[in-house]
């Protein structure tokens, strides 16, 4: 049997591991050998889901979408992370991890973003724990998503522009790193999804799983049973679908659907669909698949959402892809813009560009009338109202 589960190498079948340079290696060693041990304390796990449900307003909400289930002759149950505060599923990592650096003795904590919620989620973490706060993020975000840059300046955060390559989430995360390479001993990178060297694939999956954890008791008090027969998430790095897959890897009669970002068209240089356009590689220190030259130089990713905006997938994702766990789709900008439109109008929920890229799927998956499909609703879509606006004419046919 297969397993999902990640290795002690790292590795996710042939994904993963820790590829890495020697300066860095104290930082990803130290984290590796202790953070297993600190998250599974009694004493963490209450200090965690305490501020899981308290603060964050969790358990979020498994809401049946009474009018899009009647546009599509299924059922469709929403897993509004949308609800949690800051705007996103992203916040379930960054408290865990703020707790996590605190135990460490970690003062400075820096981050990377894409669309911002991350960035947010961050500042917000550290607003809280009262922490020195530094969010690298591409200039080209920076513009597209102002509101959540003005949020993680309000929070206290200071907000590093990356100016290099695409100016987007992957050179953002390479400044990240320079950053933790610099100051290895007072800080702390609290990676926003499951990428990056080993452990922070697995670190990561492990917060996002309260995600697949409530679905489970909150299905089968709706419907008698834990098990839908989809679970769908958009994959970018892909934290919020390795949330929701969590605790169905196992349970093969429930179809994974992870949705990426195909730009403005699978063939047309404009996309980030890493699974049909990707080969192995290395990058940010795992192996994984990645759109890349036949030389490994880095194909720069297109997504009108900035949080699947990047060249790759998290090697766990890589490793569903490979194995026939999970089937990939990929959705284009004008199709996500459809999916924002439909979720808006049907159900009164305005939806992150993430997000809608999950909801288009349901044009392509075709469930049967008896089946009951889970879509993660990963985020809200505040975030991308300047994004939206540009799109006025097509919101107002």
């Amino acid at each position: 049997m297969t397993s999902f589960s990640v290795d002690e190498k790292g590795f996710y079948g042939s994904f993963g591991g820790a590829f890495i340079p020697e300066m860095l290696y104290p930082n990803v060693e130290e984290l590796r050998l202790k953070y297993l041990d600190i998250i599974n304390e009694p004493s963490f796990q209450k200090e965690w889901r305490d501020l899981l449900k308290d603060y964050v307003g969790r358990p979020t909400p498994l809401y049946l979408a009474k009018r899009l289930s009647e546009k599509y002759n299924t059922t469709v149950y929403l897993k509004r992370e949308d609800l949690c505060h800051t705007g996103a599923h992203k916040v379930n990592n960054t408290l865990g991890q703020i707790l996590l650096a605190k135990r460490l003795g970690k003062t400075r904590i820096i981050a990377e973003t894409g669309a911002g919620q991350h960035g947010v989620a961050t500042a917000t973490a550290c607003a809280l724990m009262g922490m020195q706060c530094i969010i690298y993020m591409g200039e080209v975000d920076i513009e597209r998503q102002a509101p959540n840059v003005q949020r993680m300046k309000l929070l206290g955060a200071e907000v590093r522009s990356a100016t290099c390559g695409s100016k987007t989430l992957k050179d953002a995360t390479n400044e990240a790193m320079r950053d933790w390479i610099s100051n290895p001993e007072d800080t702390h990178y609290i990676i926003g999804s499951v990428v990056g060297p080993h452990p922070f694939p697995d670190l990561v999956a492990r917060f996002q799983s309260i995600i697949s954890e409530e679905i489970i008791k909150q299905l089968t008090e709706k419907t008698g049973k834990p098990d839908p027969d989809y679970v769908i998430a958009c994959v970018g790095g892909g934290s919020n679908a390795a949330g929701a897959f969590y605790h169905y890897y196992d349970r093969s009669a429930v179809q994974l659907i992870a949705v990426e970002a195909a730009g403005h068209g699978l063939h047309s240089g404009f996309s980030a669909a890493t699974t049909a356009l990707g080969k192995p590689g290395v990058l940010h220190g795992s192996r994984t698949l990645l759109m890349q030259t036949e030389d490994g130089q880095i194909v720069e990713p297109h997504s009108i959402s900035a949080g699947l905006d990047y060249p790759g997938i998290g090697p766990v994702h890589a490793h569903l892809f490979a194995s026939g766990r999970a089937k990939f789709f990929s959705i284009t900008d004008q199709e996500a813009l459809n999916g924002v439109k439909t979720l808006s109008r049907l159900e009164g929920i305005i939806p992150a560009l993430e997000s809608a890229h999950a909801i288009a799927v349901l044009d392509y998956l075709k469930p049967e009338k008896h089946e009951i499909v889970v879509v993660n609703l990963s985020g809200r879509g505040d975030k991308d109202m300047n994004t939206y606006m540009k799109h006025e004419a097509f919101f107002n046919s």
